[in-house]
């Protein structure tokens, strides 16, 4: 009822060690869009699995454990779906999640499913009672209800590793 501000949305969200989890993943999305530009995509560059980058695989590495359990058990178990679940605003995100200009804090930057993704995203939205409720409260100053509780990720904010 109080909103994300005041309820504590950041509570959980980094690790002892200082590690924000909802950033800590290694940013495949600039890969991609580099090969794309460079016309090595899908023949040189697959789009269907980019590889971890090897500095990110690193020793030293700021990847927290938790991150690294999440990449391996990738690995070994391939999967072409997935979501994450947290608290703050009553929204459903979809990719990509990272703005493909990088100076831009926001902008709409779909993948070539965004299709799939809004389908999907609606299909949650209308079945969280929370979220479908006329009552929900919104979070900062944004007001989701408007676009259906869906929004493309990185025209809400950028968010590079996710």
């Amino acid at each position: 009822r109080q909103g994300s501000e005041l309820a504590g949305w950041a509570m959980g969200r980094w690790t002892y060690e200082g590690i924000d989890l909802n950033h800590n993943f290694a940013d495949l999305n600039t890969a991609l869009w580099d090969a794309e530009d460079n016309d090595l995509v899908p023949h040189e560059f697959p789009n269907h699995y980019i590889p971890i980058p090897e500095y990110y695989t690193f020793a030293n590495a700021t990847v927290a454990p938790e991150t690294r359990a999440v990449i391996a058990w990738m690995q070994r178990y391939p999967f072409v779906l997935s979501a994450n679940l947290h608290g703050g605003e009553l929204v459903v995100t979809y990719p990509f999640d990272m703005s493909r200009t990088y100076w831009k804090a926001q902008e709409l930057t779909p993948t070539p499913d965004d299709g799939v993704f809004r389908w999907l995203a609606t299909v949650y939205a209308t079945a969280n009672l929370a979220m479908a409720s006329g009552e929900r409260r919104r979070c900062h100053y944004d007001d989701f209800t408007r676009f259906g509780n869906i929004i493309n990720g990185a025209n809400w904010h950028t968010v590079p590793g996710s």
